[in-house]
């Protein structure tokens, strides 16, 4: 069975579309539809069955599907234990961070990857919290801070950190200093218009402190604890229950859990 075979044969199944699969291979269509073929020919089993929507597997393919999974991690964790011989940890970790985590986190995990693991490779993608999950379960990212996950069987969670969430307001003319501490209730924020377009004074927002202040003019705006204790939303490390994590991945969350609680916004 070929290995470039079987790893296409997955990323077809997972993202549940050739086209899709070809992008992200960064492979011609046709071709990767023909190694796929072959692999078909060689096992005497149709794993595909193509329709308007994409590739679903069959009952053969979902068996070649957990199957393969397993064959492919195990030959990454080959290819990492020979890596070691070498002086250190080789392989690829891709992991996904929402955008205003992003924003504070990445040079600074980067750094630290570079100088824990010169040898192997990141990346990094930012996104919302459903598309970052959907590219775990898929197999595109290795590695996903969620906000506010969701216990799930597909899924692995463990806590990261809390952060603050805050009414943000336009700063009125003329206000050089925030009013006066003081928590906002619940009830009094279900009053308030909720909208995007906070500097414009048309309303106000719910946003963490990190975003606040990760945006281009974090003096234009207030900003008020909601009830008391604070509102405050969860941030998550994820991994995938169908794909174990490899020696580099563990090492990438232990690299996460060390700098993301020195650069997110801790509570006010």
């Amino acid at each position: 069975m070929d290995l470039k075979q079987l790893a296409y044969f997955v990323r077809v199944a997972e993202l549940g579309s050739f086209t899709r699969a070809a992008i992200e291979l960064d492979v011609a269509q046709p071709a990767l539809s023909r190694q796929v073929r072959l692999l078909e020919v060689e096992l005497r089993q149709t794993l595909l069955v193509r329709n308007g929507r994409g590739a679903v597997p069959t009952e053969a393919g979902k068996l070649l599907l957990d199957h393969g999974r397993g064959i492919l991690h195990q030959v990454e964790r080959a290819r990492e234990d020979l890596g070691r011989l070498r002086g250190g940890l080789a392989g690829r970790v891709a992991v996904g961070l929402p955008s205003s985590v992003a924003r504070v986190l990445t040079v600074p995990l980067t750094r630290a990857f570079r100088e824990a693991l010169p040898q192997a490779r990141l990346s990094i993608s930012e996104g919302l919290s459903g598309g970052l999950q959907e590219g775990l379960v898929s197999g595109r990212l290795d590695i996903v801070v969620l906000y506010n996950a969701q216990p799930s069987r597909e899924l692995d969670l463990t806590p990261l950190l809390e952060e603050d969430l805050l009414l943000v307001r336009a700063r009125p003319p003329g206000l050089h200093e925030d009013p006066p501490p003081g928590p906002i209730s619940l009830q009094e924020v279900s009053q308030l218009p909720l909208v995007d377009l906070v500097l414009d004074g048309a309303g106000c927002a719910i946003l963490s402190r990190n975003a606040l202040l990760n945006t281009p003019r974090p003096s234009a705006y207030t900003a008020q604890h909601i009830g008391s204790p604070p509102l405050r939303i969860r941030l998550s490390l994820a991994t995938s229950l169908q794909r174990p994590a490899t020696p580099v991945q563990k090492a990438t969350l232990e690299l996460i859990r060390a700098k993301a609680p020195e650069v997110v916004a801790p509570a006010l």
